[in-house]
């Protein structure tokens, strides 16, 4: 089998005439039609006008300049959830039970204010005693989406506990699984 050799400038030139014949000169009196219904209306005023010479592609595209004095460092956004979660070595430790769980907290059958201060008191008096590890028992509530269960974590997150908690994590299933959580306690010092 031969080969076609590649086109030449001659056939670009003969293609380039066959599309041309085809194609239709716009007609100078008609407005060109905008493919969008909107239209685009300048906003620019006589009194604003536009400097006589463009900007060179350097100033175009140079950063806006700014005094440091006008920079701000952004607020701290405040934290939401706990302190973290814990360390996985540490997570494995307690979940084997080679650093004890010091302390257990059962929440069942308690509505929203008393979990809460019976939790804040306990974390006070785990930590208080020196325990580095406690669990929470919230249960899971109905299908899964218990009120304590969900609101644990924010009550642990509160700045007068966070100080005291090294992190939390989902206890494993032979601890409670879904229904407990592992809270880790800072050294006190």
């Amino acid at each position: 089998m031969s080969k076609k050799p590649p086109p030449g400038p001659e056939d670009d030139r003969r293609l380039w005439r066959l599309v041309a014949s085809t194609v239709t000169p716009r007609n100078p009196a008609k407005p060109e039609k905008m493919r969008s219904k909107a239209r685009i209306r300048p906003s620019l005023k006589m009194d604003t006008a536009l400097p006589a010479e463009p900007p060179t592609r350097l100033v175009s595209i140079a950063p806006l300049r700014l005094h440091p004095e006008d920079l701000k460092a952004p607020a701290p956004k405040p934290l939401k959830g706990p302190a973290g979660h814990i360390e996985p070595n540490r997570k494995l430790r307690i979940v084997k039970e080679r650093d004890p769980i010091g302390a257990r907290l059962d929440m069942h059958g308690l509505d929203q204010d008393q979990a809460r201060a019976t939790l804040e008191a306990f974390i006070r008096r785990s930590y208080g005693q020196g325990h580095r590890a406690v669990l929470v028992i919230t249960g899971k509530g109905k299908v899964g989406q218990g009120v304590l269960k969900q609101r644990t974590p924010e009550w642990l997150a509160d700045p007068s506990l966070r100080e005291m908690i090294a992190g939390v994590s989902m206890a494993d299933q032979r601890h409670g699984g879904e229904g407990a959580l592992y809270v880790a306690l800072k050294r006190r010092v």
